[in-house]
């Protein structure tokens, strides 16, 4: 709160929410009660924006998160001119359009553990240290198997295609343990100025595109000790890990260390097994993107009158 106040830092936590009915309450919850009303700050709000953005939820997500006291913006809501795309870094990047924070916090909605220390733990290095514009959480992931939980295993695309890819081509980067954590914080200044894949990519896109625009000594991680949540099936990580592979591809080719003869293909061929043959589907993992906000006029417009109100 010292650090906040001297600095004159404004506060935003954005959540990216996807019919996230049974854990979002909670989440929302605890950051209102600690950080907002300041029931661990001395009754000072050290968050000043507490928004969550719905990605198209059919459960009752959008209520639930309301009542616990969150500003709730379906993505259509944010940048109406711009029709909406499907994926999480699409809501992200709307989230930070739909804020005024300095420093924007993402905490993804689906934790089953969660609790304040996360955005705490991730404001620190930016409100106490000049130099640092982005902050990752790194953490233990467990794996449920079944009724059995393992302590560590999760994270499978980040061990099978994220730090492979990293450490052969952005080796400063090999470092962060948790390059695809879903819980970090940055100045506006860096995101605005950042292109969003729109989809599972983003972590790792955001990742790349900081190191350029700040140094490594411009990022940091912390750690948050332990993440619970829903383990995915091996189908959508499959999903997952071709988008996080098109986005490596596209920052390589942007960085003109890659040319390919040809553009890669966007369906990606999936089969599940019915009784004694296979079935087969195609799954659309084109990775789409969003320019920086900073090259939209109308974004530029409605921070030119925020910032003269204020």
């Amino acid at each position: 709160m010292a650090a906040k106040a001297a600095s004159g830092t404004s506060v935003a936590v954005v959540l990216p929410a996807l019919d996230e009915e049974r854990t979002i309450s909670a989440i929302v919850a605890a950051i209102r009660d600690d950080l907002v009303i300041g029931g661990r700050t001395g009754g000072r709000a050290l968050v000043d924006e507490l928004v969550v953005v719905d990605s198209g939820s059919s459960d009752d997500t959008v209520r639930r998160a309301r009542e616990a006291g969150a500003r709730v913006l379906h993505r259509e809501d944010v940048l109406p001119d711009i029709a909406p795309l499907p994926g999480k870094g699409e809501v992200l990047w709307r989230g930070v359009a739909a804020t005024g924070g300095d420093v924007v916090v993402f905490i993804d909605s689906d934790l089953e553990d969660f609790t304040t220390d996360f955005v705490l733990g991730l404001l620190g290095p930016l409100l106490t240290e000049p130099s640092v514009d982005l902050v990752k959480a790194t953490y233990d992931r467990p794996l449920a198997q079944g009724e059995t939980v393992l302590p560590a295993g999760g994270g499978r695309v980040t061990e099978l295609v994220a730090r492979p890819l990293i450490n052969l081509f952005w080796p400063d980067l090999a470092g962060f343990i948790q390059p695809l954590s879903g819980e970090y914080a940055a100045r506006r200044s860096l995101l605005e100025r950042l292109a969003f894949p729109t989809g599972y990519g983003v972590e790792l896109g955001l990742l790349v595109d900081a190191l350029d625009a700040v140094g490594l000594d411009g990022l940091a991680q912390v750690d948050l000790v332990r993440r619970k949540h829903r383990n995915s099936d091996d189908a959508k990580l499959g999903a997952m890990a071709s988008e996080i592979l098109q986005v490596a591809l596209d920052r390589l080719r942007t960085q003109q260390r890659l040319e390919l003869s040809s553009e890669p293909s966007t369906d990606l061929l999936q089969f599940t097994r019915a009784g004694d043959q296979y079935r087969s589907h195609v799954v659309d993992v084109a990775a789409r993107q969003r320019p920086p906000l900073i090259t939209l006029p109308a974004y530029s417009r409605a921070r030119d009158a925020a910032n003269s109100s204020s």
